[in-house]
């Protein structure tokens, strides 16, 4: 996709988030933009990103004037750098180094990471498969009765539970796949491979699988609202 049509597609989502008010991206505007595509910033993060930055907004009373898009920069790198250390690529001059160290270096909470996760848990399961479905309810359940002891947990009890809480997002992930059919899978599939695309041809072959199948997951886990409940930093 050419810089041009990807600020079309900024353009256009903006308009949807602004309820019909168009803004134009142009002169200095089109130049922070266009700079966002040429870093490999996917449209998926950069319209992620905007929605954070409205949420923000539109929580904070009635709505006086349209979101700009500039407004919303911050957001969109934060989430790049997200994405960028979630499956394991960086830009053309960056070690991966330097990306994790703009990490936020406040670790989160543990019985707060669960809290939100049964929340959203809980979201997803009236739009999810029987056998999604299933493991939904399974893992509410479960992390509820971790809730309580993630209060305490230290050493051996904690690794155990941060293990515990890889094994559940693997089945999650599982269960999902199975929910959906080839065509979703094949889509989501093109979609992580596109997003990984202005990254590949500086990446070794297992690499670029690995980034790849990261994306796929992190694609699949939006489709299905799904957490992560495997959080290695806290």
């Amino acid at each position: 996709m050419d810089a041009a049509e990807y600020c079309r597609q900024i353009e256009t989502y903006l308009c949807r988030k602004n309820e019909g008010h168009l803004v134009r991206i142009v002169g200095p505007v089109f130049e922070q933009v266009t700079g966002w595509a040429e870093q490999g910033v996917p449209l998926a993060v950069a319209f992620r990103g905007i929605d954070q930055y409205c949420e923000r907004y539109y929580a904070k009373g009635p709505r006086r004037r349209p979101v700009r898009v500039e407004f919303c920069e911050a957001d969109i790198l934060t989430l790049f750098d997200d994405w960028r250390r979630a499956v394991g690529v960086t830009g053309a001059s960056e070690p991966a180094e330097d990306v994790a160290e703009r990490a936020d270096p406040k670790r989160d909470s543990l019985p707060a990471h669960l809290d939100r996760a049964i929340a959203r848990l809980t979201a997803a399961r009236s739009a999810a498969s029987p056998a999604l479905g299933a493991e939904l309810e399974t893992a509410v359940r479960e992390l509820d009765g971790l809730r309580a002891a993630a209060k305490q947990a230290r050493g051996d009890a904690r690794q155990g539970l941060l293990e515990r809480l890889q094994q559940l997002d693997a089945s999650l992930l599982a269960a999902a796949r199975t929910g959906l059919d080839a065509a979703r899978l094949s889509s989501l599939r093109s979609a992580a491979e596109a997003e990984i695309a202005p990254f590949a041809a500086r990446m070794p072959a297992d690499a670029r699988a690995r980034a790849i199948e990261a994306a796929f997951e992190r694609l699949l886990r939006d489709a299905m609202n799904l957490p992560i409940l495997s959080r290695h930093e806290l």
